[in-house]
């Protein structure tokens, strides 16, 4: 391996993950996604590889055997998974590759590969959280619920995570984000 690492970014629905990874992919070099994979049949217009990378399900079952996948999950009955061999082959181009995924998949990556880097991304200030749902919800029922699935998924996240990042300003977050892809 060329000392280029993974970093798994994390964190529950209405964290911000989506829009710190954007802006910390534009804003660093070397820096990379790799294509998520799945079992399931393209749709009317989808290009294989691009967005996605499609398996028929018996080359899907001898990725899962082969250990090629870094974690899979299903999805309204579909399979979807991150390829071990694409992030190897971008850490022999040189590059530092970044994932975004919920927490259970998060997961998945880490034991598969522990010496990823795994950051969680939440506001540290639950209040941001809660006006950030209340902003989408229907109710103030959805608002408790979402808050209570959120809070839950920071606290088992913190079990496997390395490192935390407050995205109550996401400016700040990018930055921080930042200076621990590039070693501070």
């Amino acid at each position: 391996m060329t000392g280029k690492r993974l970093y798994v970014i994390t964190g529950p629905s209405g964290a911000g993950t989506a829009e710190i990874v954007e802006k910390v992919l534009a804003d660093t070099e070397n820096v990379v996604t790799v294509t998520p994979l799945t079992a399931r049949k393209m749709k009317e217009g989808e290009v294989n590889g691009e967005g996605l990378i499609f398996y028929d399900l018996e080359e899907w079952n001898a990725l899962k055997e082969n250990g090629d996948l870094l974690e899979c999950t299903e999805m309204m009955g579909n399979d979807y998974g991150t390829s071990r061999k694409l992030v190897l082959e971008e850490f022999e181009k040189g590059n530092n590759v970044l994932i975004q995924t919920e927490p259970e998949r998060a997961a998945q990556i880490k034991r598969n590969m522990p010496e990823a880097v795994c950051i969680l991304v939440y506001p540290f200030d639950s209040d941001i959280l809660k006006a950030r749902f209340a902003e989408k919800a229907r109710s103030s029922f959805e608002v408790s619920v979402r808050t209570e699935v959120a809070l839950s998924q920071i606290n088992s996240s913190k079990l496997f995570c390395d490192r935390e990042v407050d995205s109550g300003s996401e400016d700040k977050a990018c930055g921080e984000m930042i200076s621990i892809i590039n070693g501070n």
